[in-house]
Formats: structure tokens, C-alpha cells, sequence
């Protein structure tokens, strides 16, 4: 009885924090379930198959089919508005609500305090972003502007009204992040991924509130994808109303664009989540990235980096400066965020390379273990 404790005691030691995490669960969850071959890939972030946030989950299905649907529509419906399919904002409004609600649904599946209060807020955000792209799409389909339209028809004010409650959202969604900020999800490297997304994420939407009061303002009158004249007032560009919108994004290449640091920021949270789920796959092979520690320090580093990507073309965007026609000082601002991103990567790197291998040092440990009574 005494030699099998001992051996076990031994494998233990040595098993690496991976597969500890996929062999402490029972048999029967660890067969041929796609959650296991995630956790033995390093692809799973956190334990357990928690519920996700059921609003959040349907809502951001139901954009990924509404940005789906707009795609494949716009080869076959020829109307315009500016110069660019009817259907472009609802797709890249469906896209980018789908990408967000799916990780805010996971995100608030694996809280660990005020549970009851981040769900209510998740569903605040859910309805109001459920009105906001729902009258986007109903636009989209009418052939008419959405944003900035001043005309006086029952359907636009309803559609006016749905963006009333746009800063609610970002309210919802600050106090998600707050709350994040007093607990633990998963190891330390889920949750900087978690706290910087959230950061990166609330300042994107506030910059969304510089489109107006920082963009174009003034009035002027185009015409719809009926023919239909419409008195639009502000728009996105700045130094330039409308600009000449760039494929797909319809970012502004002759001005300032505020949707470009707001569509940076606002995506922030899922480029640090592949950014986990990459390293997780590395750390499986590579023995100096299975520190915790390790991967949380790459995190900040690349989180401290993205800020400074966000924050220079919030700055280009105010200036008037097209994010395809950065000047020096721009230029200067991309690089100086990347070196200081790089640099610091690099030093977390080299130290955790350098650093004994906790494979061979538990192993060592192990191999000169003398056991106080002697085994029979």
C-alpha cells in the first residue's frame, strides 16, 4: 500500500499543469467530449462547463446569422447608399455584435462574485443591442439611412429612439468591468486577458461618443437607395463628413474616422482571447511557457501594446488624419506601442527560457526523495 502512494505521489509531481487540469476529471467527461480535447490542446481558458449567459449566446448567434444573411445578400441586391451596398452596416454591425456578446456571455458564465448583478447587466446590454441592430437591419432593408437621420416619418423616429439608449449600453458594460475588476477568472493570464478586454472594450465604445461630438458636424441633404431625398446632420468622417469610404469598412480615406478607434477598442477582448488560447497550445509543447505567470506577464505586455495602437488612432482620428495616410507622428506613435510590446515579450521570454525547467526539477526532486519509513 505504501509503494503505490508513494508512486502515485511521484506522477503527480511530475505532471505538468496541462494535463493535470484534463486528468483530475472523472473517466467518464474526459472520453471523446470536444470540451476535453480543448483543455488537452490548451485551448480551454477556464474549468468546467459552466452555462453561459443565455441572452447574450442567442442574441450574438442571431447577429452571426444577421451578418451572415447581409453578405450574402449584397451580390444580389444592387441598392446603394454613398456608394456602398444597403446591407454593409447591418453586416458589420451583425459581425461585430456577434464577436462581442458571444465573449461577454462567456465572460459572465465564469464570474465568481455578483453573479446575480452581472447577469442583470447582460441583459440590459443584450436588449439594447438587440433594438440597435434590429432597426439597423430594418433600415438596411427599407433602402434608408440609419445614423444621422433627421427625417420625421414614424419608422425613423422609432429607429432614432432605439439609439437613445446606446450610452445605457456602455454604461451596462462598464459595470461589467468593474466588477471584474475585484475577482479571479481561471489562472492570472485568463484574467488579464479578462481585465484588459474589458478596458479596451469600454474605451471603444466611448469613443464611439466622439463620433458625433468630435466628427463632421452639419447638414446635408442625399438622396436614399429609393431616390428618396434625406436631411442627414453630422456624420462619421472628420475634416471630412462622409469621406471615401474604404471596401467593406467604409472608413474614411480622405479625413479623420472616430469608427476606427472605436472598432479597435471595442474588438480588443477577442484578439487577447486567441491571444490565450494560442499560448495554452504552446505551453502544452513548450515547458517555460507553462508558468502562469509567464503567460500573464506576454499578456499585459501585449495588452499595453494594443493600448497604444488604440490610443494613436484615436489621436490620428482627431486630427483629421485617414487611418491609410499616417503621417510621422503617427507613424511614430504605431511603432513606439509595438516596440514597447515587443520589447517587453521578448524580456518576459528570455527570463522564462532561462528560468530551470520545472519538468526536470520536480524529477530531480522526486529521484532523490527518501521515504521516512522503509518500504517492506
Amino acid at each position: 500500500m505504501r509503494r503505490n502512494v508513494v508512486r502515485h505521489n511521484v506522477v503527480s509531481m511530475r505532471e505538468t499543469p496541462v494535463t493535470a487540469q484534463v486528468s483530475t476529471a472523472p473517466a467518464r467527461h474526459r472520453r471523446g467530449t470536444i470540451t476535453d480535447r480543448a483543455a488537452g490542446s490548451g485551448l480551454a481558458l477556464t474549468d468546467g462547463g459552466r452555462r453561459w449567459h443565455r441572452p447574450l449566446l442567442v442574441l450574438g448567434i442571431a447577429c452571426g446569422v444577421v451578418a451572415l444573411a447581409s453578405l450574402i445578400a449584397m451580390p444580389f441586391d444592387d441598392r446603394t447608399l454613398m456608394g456602398e451596398s444597403v446591407w454593409a452596416k447591418a453586416f458589420k454591425f451583425g459581425f461585430s455584435f456577434f464577436a462581442y456578446c458571444l465573449s461577454l456571455a462567456w465572460l459572465l458564465a465564469h464570474m465568481t462574485k455578483l453573479r446575480r448583478t452581472g447577469w442583470v447587466f447582460g441583459t440590459v446590454f443584450a436588449v439594447i443591442s438587440a433594438a440597435e441592430v434590429g432597426v439597423i437591419v430594418a433600415a438596411a432593408a427599407a433602402g434608408t439611412y440609419s445614423h444621422f437621420n433627421t427625417a420625421e416619418d414614424p419608422f425613423n423616429q422609432v429607429v432614432q429612439l432605439a439609439f437613445q439608449f446606446v450610452p445605457v449600453m456602455f454604461l451596462a458594460n462598464l459595470v461589467i468591468a468593474v466588477i471584474v475588476l475585484f475577482q479571479r477568472i481561471g489562472d492570472k493570464a485568463v484574467t488579464a486577458v479578462v481585465r484588459w478586454g474589458l478596458l479596451l472594450s469600454s474605451l471603444g465604445m466611448f469613443a464611439a461618443f466622439f463620433i458625433v461630438t468630435v466628427g463632421g458636424q452639419g447638414e446635408r441633404t442625399v438622396v436614399d437607395a429609393e431616390g428618396n431625398e434625406v436631411v442627414l446632420n453630422a456624420g462619421h468622417g472628420v475634416g471630412d463628413l462622409d469621406g471615401n469610404g474604404m471596401v467593406l469598412t467604409g472608413w474614411s480615406t480622405t479625413g479623420g474616422d472616430m469608427r476606427v478607434p472605436h472598432f479597435i477598442g471595442l474588438h480588443g477582448i477577442q484578439v487577447l482571447i486567441g491571444v490565450a488560447m494560442l499560448l495554452g497550445v504552446v505551453a502544452a509543447r513548450r515547458a517555460w511557457l507553462r508558468d502562469v505567470r509567464v503567460r500573464a506577464a506576454i499578456v499585459h505586455w501585449l495588452s499595453l501594446g494594443y493600448l497604444g495602437v488604440f490610443a494613436t488612432t484615436m489621436v490620428q482620428a482627431v486630427r483629421g488624419q485617414s487611418f491609410v495616410a499616417p503621417d510621422a507622428a503617427t507613424l511614430a506613435g504605431f511603432a513606439a506601442s509595438l516596440l514597447a510590446a515587443a520589447a517587453g515579450i521578448a524580456l518576459t521570454i528570455r527570463k522564462a527560457r532561462q528560468a530551470p525547467d520545472p519538468d526536470e526539477a520536480v524529477a530531480a526532486e522526486a529521484a532523490s526523495w527518501e521515504p521516512a519509513v522503509p518500504l517492506r
